[in-house]
């Protein structure tokens, strides 16, 4: 169960309703699942829903690049409810199950093209690493551009907010348990 819900209208402060009327009327049309956290600070649910949809709707990076990197992120993290939903929206972009699956199961997996690879190889190294190797660099810089790469590691950040966020204060359980993600060491508390 998740250990924060969504503050009733009558128990919001005004600086909360503006922010939740101002997710309710952006591109996602809804409160993201983390922003029931982020609520705590208005100003943090603002800013931060403001960036998701930047980094989400918003850059070069073609939808199933962004959803593949956002994958990469759940899974590193095992953050189920993330998971889930950039699960399904990576498969409606065009993303291979195959893939998912291999990501799921912390497989490398067996990418169409050197975009999905190259956002593959950032996002697992530098997740994994800290860092990226100037080889690395290179390739994402010649296959994504600058801006790419940019716009990539700002997914990434973001999305690492996204997961803590979620896994920290349970939002989305049990209903969002994956599990393709469940590792015997990690319990969701859906039992």
């Amino acid at each position: 169960m998740p250990r924060l819900d969504l503050p009733a209208d009558d128990a919001m402060t005004e600086a909360q309703k503006a922010a939740v009327a101002e997710a309710v009327a952006g591109i996602r049309g809804r409160v993201p699942a983390p922003m029931v956290a982020w609520l705590q600070n208005p100003e943090l649910a603002s800013r931060a829903q403001k960036l998701g949809e930047l980094l989400r709707y918003r850059t070069s990076l073609e939808p199933r690049l962004s959803e593949l990197a956002i994958l990469v992120c759940g899974r590193h993290w095992t953050s189920h409810h993330e998971w889930t939903a950039h699960k399904r929206e990576g498969l409606k972009a065009g993303l291979d199950p195959k893939a998912i699956d291999a990501i799921a199961a912390r497989r490398t997996p067996v990418l169409s093209d050197a975009r999905e690879q190259a956002v593959y190889d950032v996002s697992t190294t530098l997740l994994a690493t800290g860092r990226v190797p100037p080889p690395l660099y290179r390739q994402g810089v010649t296959t994504l551009g600058e801006r790419g790469m940019v716009e990539l590691v700002g997914i990434l950040g973001y999305y690492c907010l996204v997961a803590l966020t979620l896994n920290t204060f349970e939002l989305g359980l049990p209903g969002s348990v994956a599990p393709e993600l469940e590792d015997p060491e990690f319990s969701t508390g859906a039992a």
